[in-house]
């Protein structure tokens, strides 16, 4: 066994066998040409005898969000799309939205109409001023006041105020929801058409899209919630919608780690035919100015901690990924891609050492302390044992 095996490996076991832990893990690390390392420890379900396998299906949530931009930056490519003309223009109910200007002495919001547009590039770098209710107090007490349904019922669902004038500052929230319906706005197809015929099919991710198809069912992890006490509980209730109502090409996917080990490699090179090297490199960039990321707090703490990667490093964002200004301790690169799905599936993207890497468990809250510092000693361990064999 080589030792990049055996290093990785035991980062999975000890994630797995740690006290708390986590059920089960499935890991893949790539460079430009093929997958470096692959592993797996414990279960897809807690408590049950069903190991995982590197087919295990997951619902990634966010990690759905770039795969949505990558179809937004091929209409950008053939001219369909202008990621500065106003996206009311694709889509014109985002001309109708209104900000969220305090509340009165009933409690009622009070909106006023913003100051701009909101653009393609604002929702694709999460700076138009939509939220999300799980890490935005006024998102939840606007839905409490409204008796809003949840974000899986309808894309009617993100009719909702802007927490800022667009353009002002970052704000995690429901802006590539957005993006994919003006992809379907401009195709004429469902996103997961769209997705399936242009990005999923050239990069050979079968086991990945907005429905479980196949045998994809059968190889599904269950989704955990952690208690007070540490111990994990099936989560039904947070569970993805099967059949999907829409969709959501904010969060709504599934898929496994070597599919989306085929979808990194394709930021890691030159975009492998789905998208032009200019693009990639275009994207890979800082496309928000001065502005930077910020922490998202834990508003509804069953879905989510706080949560911020590498706290008090400055981070940007592309089109559409965390950026990490500065060296990551971990190892990883400055200017490298990140980002994370609910249910503490990670991966990163580091095109200057050209070495990408996806993590996946299916437990709740966000940013679980067994499943991000597993996630962190796996890339760790990656990085480590890579200089090592360099310098042999």
């Amino acid at each position: 066994m080589s030792e990049l095996q055996t290093t990785g490996d035991h980062a999975l076991s000890q994630a797995v066998d740690g006290r708390p832990g986590v059920p089960g893990v499935v890991a893949v690390a790539t460079d430009r040409h093929g997958n470096i390392y692959e592993g797996v420890a414990g279960h897809r379900a807690q408590g049950i005898d069903s190991p995982m396998t590197l087919d295990t299906v997951f619902a990634i949530y966010s990690a759905t969000k770039p795969i949505t931009a990558t179809a937004v930056l091929q209409l950008v490519e053939t001219g369909q799309l202008d990621l500065d003309a106003p996206a009311k223009d694709y889509i014109p109910a985002l001309g109708t939205v209104q900000v969220l200007d305090g509340y009165d002495n009933a409690g009622t919001a009070r909106l006023r109409a913003p100051t701009r547009d909101i653009t393609l590039r604002m929702l694709l770098t999460h700076t138009a001023g939509f939220g999300y209710d799980f890490c935005n107090a006024h998102y939840r007490k606007l839905g409490e006041l409204s008796g809003r349904a949840r974000l899986t019922d309808g894309p009617e669902t993100l009719l909702t105020p802007l927490l800022f004038d667009p353009g002002e500052r970052w704000e995690y929230g429901a802006n590539i929801e957005w993006a994919g319906l003006i992809v379907e706005a401009i195709t004429g197809q469902r996103l997961g058409t769209y997705l399936r015929e242009h990005v999923l099919d050239p990069l050979g991710m079968a086991d990945t899209g907005f429905s479980l198809t196949g045998t994809m069912g059968e190889r599904l992890a269950t989704v955990h919630q952690r208690g007070a006490d540490g111990a994990l509980i099936p989560a039904h209730r947070t569970e993805l919608p099967k059949p999907p109502a829409w969709d959501r090409g904010g969060g709504g996917m599934y898929s496994t780690a070597l599919d989306y080990a085929r979808f990194m490699r394709m930021w890691l090179g030159d975009g492998s035919g789905v998208l032009r090297p200019e693009t990639v490199r275009m994207a890979a960039q800082n496309a928000m100015g001065d502005l930077k990321v910020v922490m998202l707090p834990g508003v509804m703490t069953h879905l989510s901690n706080d949560a911020e990667f590498f706290p008090g490093m400055p981070k940007s964002w592309g089109l559409s990924f965390m950026i990490n200004d500065e060296p990551a301790p971990t190892g990883r690169a400055a200017g490298s891609l990140a980002w994370a799905g609910l249910a503490n599936v990670y991966f990163w993207i580091d095109r200057m050492t050209g070495i990408a890497g996806f993590w996946a468990t299916q437990v709740l809250p966000f940013v679980d302390p067994a499943s991000i510092d597993g996630f962190y000693a796996f890339e760790t361990a990656i990085y480590r044992t890579m200089a090592r064999q360099t310098a042999a």
